[in-house]
C-alpha cells in the first residue's frame, strides 16, 4: 500500500484509508471537512492568488507596460514636472487611435451627433443656418426611429433601424442579400469578437487558429475563455501573405496534439502587418474552413483603409456567397467598426457582427450574452449608421464629406509610404509597405550585445529597444513580441498616425535614436 499510495492523489489515499478502516463514512467526513475548509478564504478573497489564473495571460501589448510608462510621462509633463525628460511630449504610435493624434472628426458625423445629443436644437430658428438640410433630416429620422434618443436602451441586438442600415450596406457592398436578423450591434468590434470566441471555446482542448503576428485581442481573449491558441505564420517575405498550406500545417499539428480546432481568425486588412489578402488566398481559406468544419472569424475593421489599387478589399461574405454550394456548410462571423477607416471614432465604441450561416442556437446564445449587458451603447450605434449610410451625391453635406474623406485617406497613404521609406533607410531594419490598415511592422535585426543586455533584464529584445526609444524620445511603439512572431525575429509595430505636419519630425527623432542605439550596442 505504501508504494501504491505514493502514486495516488490526496483524495485517493483518503479513500484507501477509509476503506481499510472499514468506514466509507470516514471518507465522506474527510471530504466534507476539506470542502468546508476550501470554501472559506483564509484572508481577503481577492488578494494574491484569489483571482482566476486566466487573467495572468489575458494581456494586450498595445495597452501594456510601455503604454503605462508613457502615460506616467504624460502626467509628469502635464504637471510641469517633466523638465528632466529628454523630450517635451509623448507621441503615441502604439495604437490605432487617430483622433488622439490630431485627426479631425468628420463634420457630418459630429453635426448629426450634436443634434442627437441635444434635440432641442432642431426646433431653434437658427438651426437651418447652423446645419445643412440633410443633417437636420438625418437627425430627425434617427430620433423618430430610436425611441428615447441616445439616453434610452435600444433592443439588445441593437436598434432595428441601424441593423437595417447595416444589412443594406452589406448587401450593396457584396451583391448578396443579408437580413437585419443576422446582425448584432456591439460596443466596438472587439466585443463581438469576444462573444464569437466564447461561443467557439468549450474547454482547454478547443483551439482557435490565429495569424502570427496577431492582434492581442485574440490571444488575451482565448486565454481568458480557457481555450488554446494555435498560430499559423504569415509570410513576411511575401508582404505578410496568408497561405492555406501553412494554415493546413498548423491545423494538422494541433489535431495531432489532441486539440479540437474550432475556429480560424483572419484579419483583413492586417493588424499589425498592414497586408491585404488576395482573392485567391481568401477562396482557399473559405474552402479549407468548409472542408474541415471550422468556423471562420473575419476581422474586417480596416476595410476602408486601402493603399494598393491592385489589391482591393473583398469581404469574406462575398467570397463565400460567390463560391455557392461548394461552401454551404461554412459558418462565418464578419466584424466591422467605427473606430478605423476614415471615421476614427474609437471612443464611440460602435461595432457590428454579421452572422452568416450561424445556427439559430448559437445566435440565441449571442443574444443572451449581449442582453446580460442590456444593449450596446446607443451613441456608438448611431455612429455606425452614419458610417454605413454617409451623404450621397446631391445631398447638402456630400461635398464636404467627400473632400474630408479623400483628403484623410490620401494623407494616410502618404504617411505610410514616408514611414516605410524611413525605416528601410535605417541600419538593420527592413519594412514591407502597408497595403491597408494603419500600421507598419518593420523587422529589426538587433546587435548581439543588445540581445545579451535584454536577456539580462529578462525582457524580449524588441521590448528592450522600444522602451529605450520611449525613454529617449517620448515615442511610444509596440514591440513585435507583443503580437507574437517567428522565433529568432524581432519587429516593431508603428501606427503612422501622427499628423502629416509632424511625421517628419517624429521620424527624425527615431532615426537619430536608432543610430545612437546601434552605435552603443555595436
Amino acid at each position: 500500500l505504501t508504494s501504491i499510495g505514493s502514486r495516488m492523489g490526496a483524495s485517493e489515499r483518503a479513500f484507501v484509508l477509509a476503506i481499510s478502516a472499514g468506514s466509507v463514512l470516514a471518507y465522506a467526513l474527510v471530504l466534507a471537512h476539506r470542502r468546508r475548509r476550501s470554501c472559506r478564504p483564509s484572508g481577503r478573497a481577492l488578494a494574491s492568488g484569489g483571482i482566476s489564473c486566466r487573467f495572468a495571460n489575458a494581456v494586450t501589448a498595445v495597452r501594456g507596460k510601455l503604454t503605462q510608462k508613457a502615460n506616467e510621462y504624460k502626467q509628469l509633463i502635464a504637471k510641469g514636472q517633466g523638465g528632466h525628460l529628454p523630450f517635451a511630449k509623448v507621441v503615441e504610435c502604439n495604437i490605432g487611435n487617430p483622433q488622439a493624434l490630431g485627426q479631425k472628426p468628420l463634420t457630418f458625423v459630429r453635426q448629426v451627433l450634436a443634434l442627437m445629443d441635444y434635440p432641442e436644437l432642431l426646433d431653434r430658428p437658427e438651426a437651418a443656418a447652423l446645419f445643412p438640410a440633410d443633417v437636420l433630416v438625418r437627425a430627425r429620422t434617427l430620433l423618430e426611429n430610436l425611441p428615447g434618443g441616445l439616453g434610452a436602451y435600444s433592443e439588445s441586438a441593437g436598434a432595428l433601424y441601424v441593423r437595417e442600415a447595416a444589412a443594406r450596406f452589406i448587401t450593396e457592398r457584396d451583391g448578396h442579400p443579408t437580413s437585419c436578423s443576422e446582425i448584432f450591434l456591439t460596443d466596438g468590434a472587439s466585443e463581438a469578437v469576444k462573444i464569437a470566441l466564447q461561443l467557439a471555446i468549450r474547454d482547454e482542448n478547443d483551439a482557435i487558429l490565429v495569424p502570427i503576428p496577431q492582434y492581442p485581442l485574440y490571444s488575451g481573449s482565448i486565454n481568458l475563455f480557457g481555450g488554446s491558441l494555435v498560430g499559423y505564420y504569415l509570410d513576411e517575405q511575401q508582404n505578410w501573405a496568408l497561405s492555406a498550406k501553412e494554415v493546413q500545417r498548423a491545423l494538422e499539428a494541433a489535431r495531432k496534439a489532441g486539440k479540437c480546432v474550432r475556429a480560424l481568425v483572419v484579419i483583413n486588412p492586417g493588424n499589425p502587418t498592414g497586408n491585404t489578402l488576395s482573392l485567391e488566398d481568401q477562396v482557399e481559406i473559405a474552402r479549407l474552413c468548409a472542408r474541415e468544419h471550422i468556423v471562420l472569424l473575419a476581422d474586417e475593421v480596416y476595410q476602408a483603409n486601402l493603399y494598393c489599387q491592385e489589391k482591393p478589399f473583398i469581404s469574406f461574405k462575398k467570397v463565400v456567397c460567390d463560391l455557392g454550394e461548394e461552401v454551404t456548410e461554412l459558418e462565418l462571423f464578419s466584424f466591422h467598426s467605427v473606430s478605423k477607416g476614415f471615421l476614427g471614432e474609437c471612443g464611440r465604441r460602435g461595432g457590428y457582427v454579421e452572422c452568416h450561416n450561424i445556427p439559430a442556437e448559437a445566435k440565441g446564445a449571442m443574444y443572451k450574452l449581449i442582453a446580460l449587458g442590456l444593449c450596446a451603447n446607443v451613441t456608438g450605434q448611431v455612429t455606425m449608421e452614419l458610417m454605413l449610410n454617409p451623404p450621397k451625391p446631391g445631398d447638402a453635406s456630400f461635398a464636404t464629406f467627400a473632400a474630408e474623406r479623400d483628403r484623410l485617406l490620401a494623407s494616410l497613404q502618404r504617411r505610410s509610404q514616408l514611414c516605410c521609406d524611413a525605416f528601410n533607410c535605417m541600419e538593420g531594419i527592413s519594412c514591407s509597405r502597408a497595403e491597408g490598415a494603419l500600421y507598419l511592422f518593420p523587422n529589426i535585426r538587433l546587435p548581439a550585445s543588445a540581445l545579451v543586455a535584454a536577456a539580462k533584464l529578462s525582457v524580449a529584445a524588441d521590448a528592450f529597444y522600444a522602451e529605450k526609444l520611449l525613454d529617449n524620445t517620448g515615442i511610444c511603439i509596440v514591440p513585435g513580441s507583443g503580437f507574437q512572431q517567428r522565433p529568432g525575429t524581432h519587429h516593431l509595430r508603428f501606427a503612422f498616425l501622427p499628423a502629416e505636419a509632424d511625421i517628419a519630425h517624429v521620424l527624425g527623432l527615431m532615426k537619430a535614436f536608432h543610430a545612437r542605439f546601434m552605435l552603443e550596442f555595436q
